[in-house]
């Protein structure tokens, strides 16, 4: 290891460190409970809430999964995905934080998202927690494979390490880190790593413009790529037949512009629709201290992400004009590592290992609620809601514990493979919970006349939908020309999520309507302050 890395590794140390140090500090309090484990006691000012709620839900790709797409192909991709996402998060914070706080309050103080389905409807046998809780565990499972995969690039690219072990060793400090503080600390922790991710996307975007020459000589040469400034084309990189860019006189090498149409535009925005379904924003609504509290978070939320994924976006551009034709780049996979090289090339090696620790906080702040999440909807929602009602809160913790760990080493094996694209494992989990939760939440929270019938259809179309677009229908698309082909190959949380917003509405005006009770909570969730 020479000086420069060994730079690196003490300031993203002495931040790991910090981390850990405040998940001591919750320990005590976080086992008290799993209430307090799971949610924090619904303890989370304004500021926490929001600074968590988005750095939990942006993880690793944010710096790097996003920056590679726009590095790789130019910015249609990647800006209107960020369009959909900043969209997507205000409309969340505005239609639907303070529902479902008071809300999962009237239905029975639920603390986890099943909680609050199962208890939405009243159900004595525990169909829709179970859908729930098997969802959840799956879709975070490959959640929390990204954020490994995210971990091995990093510490590989940064340290010359074997990818293998260093995904090891990142995953390792996850579990250690949410074994020890649960939810409070994650948040608390969260807060921290957002500030970190905010300030390593400006520092580099600021210092890069500058070397650059400008942001008119980062644009002209962006500009020079066929294709790569546009909203409704795409930079088609020319590769060899293992996907590598080729370079001629130490340029990278573009073909024509490919097209970037009306129907995948709208299958990009869709992602702003995920919003509506990731338990690990919607845990944030249900967790802050007031409901009151939100329109301020729901404004600190919207600035943080419009300024983060704007900033994310225009470093993959910056990359094509510092690093056109860096070997470690001329891959869809290995340009995922620009904001790295960027960080490597610009800094000093000490505040590039400050700035490349925002990688290791959107990563640690991701995975951290994705393995809590999963542990908790089996602990809590399998094995003392359905299995043994009268399990102690000890046996709870003791189960999500063991938990953690298992989800861990599936998620390992997953991540597994260098090559990964942390963008498509994001899309793809990002596309399960959106599909599964979201159009069963909006419909759970405005109208009152969906049923548990309804809902149970609801969720099992919009989660098997995303496995059978992606795995069968999507792969037609190569075989097909024209506007079908095009439809074919949308993105499938957009497909899943209308086809489930038609079954709740279908099944539930087929079956009997919801009984007096439920129609009660449905009226008090309106008014009610808490």
């Amino acid at each position: 290891m020479n000086a420069e890395q060994l730079q690196s590794l003490i300031a993203m140390s002495a931040y790991m460190l910090v981390v850990i140090g405040i998940g001591i500090f919750f320990a005590k309090r976080a086992n008290k409970s799993s209430e307090n484990y799971f949610i924090g006691g619904r303890s989370l000012g304004p500021w926490v809430a929001a600074m968590s709620a988005e750095a939990s839900d942006m993880s690793g790709w944010l710096l790097m999964g996003l920056p590679g797409v726009a590095y790789w192909c130019g910015i249609a991709d990647a800006a209107w995905t960020a369009i959909g996402l900043a969209a997507g998060t205000y409309i969340n914070w505005l239609m639907i934080s303070k529902r479902l706080r008071r809300y999962s309050a009237v239905a029975g103080d639920a603390i986890t998202i099943p909680d609050f389905f199962s208890a939405r409807f009243r159900e004595h046998k525990k169909v829709i927690m179970t859908i729930a809780a098997l969802f959840i565990l799956i879709f975070f499972t490959v959640y929390a494979s990204s954020c490994f995969v995210t971990c091995g690039k990093l510490f590989s690219k940064l340290f010359g390490a074997p990818y293998q072990a260093m995904m090891i060793v990142g995953a390792a400090f996850v579990i250690l880190y949410t074994f020890l503080g649960g939810f409070l600390a994650e948040s608390v922790s969260d807060f921290m790593q957002a500030v970190v991710m905010i300030f390593a996307l400006s520092t580099i975007l600021i210092v890069g413009v500058i070397h650059a020459g400008g942001i008119g000589a980062v644009i002209d040469n962006a500009a020079s790529i066929d294709g790569f400034l546009s909203f409704f084309a795409t930079a088609s990189p020319v590769v060899d037949a293992d996907g590598v860019q080729q370079v001629a006189n130490n340029a990278p090498l573009f073909g024509a512009a490919g097209g970037y149409g009306v129907i995948t535009i709208i299958s990009t925005l869709s992602w702003g629709l995920g919003y509506f379904g990731v338990p690990q924003v919607l845990l944030r609504f249900m967790a802050i201290r007031k409901s009151s509290q939100l329109k301020k978070s729901r404004r600190i939320a919207t600035v943080w992400v419009v300024i983060s994924l704007f900033a994310a976006v225009m470093i993959g551009v910056l990359g094509r004009s510092l690093a056109p034709t860096d070997p470690s780049l001329l891959s869809s996979s290995s340009a995922e590592n620009v904001f790295i090289v960027l960080s490597q090339n610009l800094l000093p090696p000490l505040l590039a290992g400050v700035v490349m620790a925002g990688i290791l906080a959107a990563t640690i702040s991701s995975s951290d609620s994705y393995l809590l999440i999963a542990a908790s909807a089996v602990s809590k929602n399998i094995y003392q809601g359905l299995l043994f009602k009268k399990a102690s809160d000890k046996s709870v913790m003791i189960v999500s514990r063991i938990v953690l760990l298992a989800i861990t080493v599936v998620g390992v094996l997953i991540a597994l493979d260098e090559n990964s694209v942390i963008f498509q494992v994001v899309a793809f989990a990002w596309a399960g919970f959106g599909a599964t939760f979201g159009p069963l939440l909006l419909f759970s929270l405005f109208w009152k006349r969906v049923n548990r019938a309804g809902a149970i259809a609801g969720m099992l179309t919009g989660g098997v939908m995303v496995f059978v677009w992606k795995l069968v229908i999507a792969p037609l698309s190569g075989n097909v020309s024209g506007i079908l082909g095009e439809l074919l190959g949308i993105y499938e949380l957009l497909p899943a999520f209308v086809l489930s917003c038609i079954v709740i509405v279908v099944v539930s005006l087929l079956t009997p309507p919801p009984s007096a009770d439920i129609l009660q909570d449905f009226e008090q969730a309106k008014t009610i302050e808490c």
